[in-house]
């Protein structure tokens, strides 16, 4: 048995962690929601973060789980912002978030459809 908040390991018939009163799950059931890193899939790169978190914020409203990456490096002698910007979404979530994208970018360049 483990706790899902802090993660510590329990002996059989010990049902609720000693130190965050939260109830134990099973290790298998814990290890099959963590979260890998080849569950996700970059489906936008930009350089604006506002663009990212406007993004995120139409994806998440539509039931898709995003994460975003920013890749800052300040230590390269560049004037302006370089940083690029990932958005991730689940591999199974894909083709639904590329749709909402696409719907968006028309919207944003009714002239390139």
């Amino acid at each position: 048995m483990i706790c899902p908040k802090c993660e510590a390991e329990y002996i059989d018939g010990i049902t609720v962690c000693a130190d965050c009163g939260i109830e134990l799950i099973p290790v298998e059931e814990f290890e099959g929601h963590l979260v890998k890193p080849s569950d996700w899939i970059i489906v936008y790169t930009t350089d604006a973060s506002f663009e990212a978190d406007m993004l995120k914020a139409n994806l998440e409203s539509a039931g898709i789980e995003t994460l975003i990456l920013s890749q800052k490096d300040q230590s390269f002698p560049a004037v302006g912002d370089l940083a690029i910007i990932k958005i991730l979404v689940k591999r199974n979530d894909l083709s639904a978030a590329e749709e909402i994208l696409r719907d968006i970018n028309k919207e944003n360049n009714p002239g390139n459809e």
